[in-house]
Parts: structure tokens; sequence; C-alpha cells
């Protein structure tokens, strides 16, 4: 289970004998518990924001004036709240500040990072059997950034990309077969990155067969409710057909 580990500060405190955070983080990172995190700026650069009546209230400054503060955070992956608990206690702040650890929100109806973007892939192949481009780019982020080396091509934006796409569709009839050979994913709270072979076969419009088989390396943005592909690079893999179709 995930548990937010925040890491909070006192400015009234003598922090001049606490100990090195970077073992600490060595530690957890190696043995797996500490997925990520990052120190915060002080509380005078925060900026707080409230909506009152439709109108947008800024003020700079924290939230609650308090000689505490969030400094930083850490995601925790942890089998219980006590394993947690004792990760927070080895923290050097917890000795002159507080350590906060709270449980994420449970996910038992919702995907893992790695279904998701499995989930994500099918819905690609799904798109180019139909041949529906909007349908396809509708896994891509806006601003997306497409590297493709078989045709010389880089695009981006959703725009560029959606040109390339429907040109490609054009030139083939029929449905076309997304065939993933091989996928694997690696994956974060917000970014995943997954390699790939993927053989792509149809019938061009003159009636000679297409038969593709690409290296495809995607970056993935978590945005929120969905997974959406930000960057894809793709280079041709003349040598990757199954065996059974090599002559």
């Amino acid at each position: 289970m995930k548990y937010m580990l925040l890491v909070c500060g006192d400015d009234t405190a003598d922090a001049s004998g606490m100990a090195p955070v970077e073992p600490w983080v060595e530690e957890l990172g190696d043995r797996g518990v500490r997925l990520h995190g990052h120190r915060l700026a002080l509380p005078s650069e925060a900026v707080t924001v409230r909506v009152r009546g439709g109108e947008v209230l800024r003020t700079d400054g924290p939230f609650a004036e308090t000689k505490e503060y969030v400094a930083g955070f850490d995601v925790l992956e942890c089998d219980s709240l006590e394993e947690a608990v004792a990760a927070a206690a080895k923290h050097p702040v917890a000795t002159i500040g507080a350590m906060e650890v709270r449980p994420f929100w449970p996910m038992w109806d919702e995907e893992d990072e790695e279904t998701s973007i499995r989930r994500l892939d099918a819905e690609l192949t799904e798109a180019a059997r139909e041949r529906d481009a909007e349908r396809m780019l509708a896994c891509y982020a806006p601003d997306a950034e497409i590297f493709h080396l078989a045709d010389g091509g880089q695009r981006q934006g959703l725009d560029a990309f959606r040109k390339a796409v429907e040109n490609e569709f054009a030139a083939v009839t029929g449905p076309v077969t997304r065939e993933v050979l091989e996928l694997r994913i690696h994956t974060d709270e917000s970014i995943a990155f997954a390699h790939a072979l993927v053989r792509t076969r149809a019938t061009r419009t003159d009636g000679t067969p297409l038969d593709d088989v690409l290296r495809v390396t995607t970056g993935y943005r978590n945005a929120g409710l969905r997974w959406l592909i930000t960057h894809e690079h793709l280079s041709p893999a003349p040598d990757a057909h199954p065996a059974k179709d090599r002559p």
C-alpha cells in the first residue's frame, strides 16, 4: 500500500546537528520502499488560492501562519502502516520536526499503473484495426512529440500527428492489424516508459501487402484520470519478424 510521508519542519528548531537525509533516501530507495519525493521551497514562497463567489483570491504566503510547515514529501510503498511509521521514524527531520504518515485513498476499484498503460496500448490496437484516427489521437497528450525514424518525421503536437495518422490510414484498405510482440513497462506515480516491438500489417491501396516491425519507445504522463502518451520514438526493426514468417 502507498503512503504519503509529509516532512514537517520547525523554523524554531536547531537543525545544525541533524543527520543528512541522503543515506535515508538511498537505503529506502534500494529496498523499493521509497518511490519518489522532493523537498519544497520555504513557506514564504507559497501562494494560497481561494475561490469565493467565482472570484479567484490569491494570497502570497502559506495557508496558515505557524512555526511548523511542510518541508517536503515522500511516497512510500509499505506492507503496513507500522512499516511506514518505522520508515518515517528513521528520517533525520523526525529528530527536530515531525513526520505525518497518511495512507493513499483506497484504490480497490482502480487499476494499477501498468494495467492502465496496457489498456491504453490495447486501445491503440483497436483504433488501428478500425483505422480510427480520432480514437488513436485520444491516447496522446496535446503536446505529444513523435519521432518516426522510418520516414524521417518529427511531429510536435496533435495537429501535426493527426495529419500523419490520416495519411497512413488513407494509404491502406481494410483493417490494420497491430500486434505487440514485446512490451516492457516501467512506471512511477506520474510518469512511465515502455519499450516494445510492434508489428503492423495491412493491405496498401495498390494491393501490395504492408508488414512492418518497429521498435517503439513510449513516454507516458499521468493526466489525473488516465494515462496519456507524451513522447513516442519509432525506428525500424527489420530482423524482428517472427521466425515463422521468414523465408
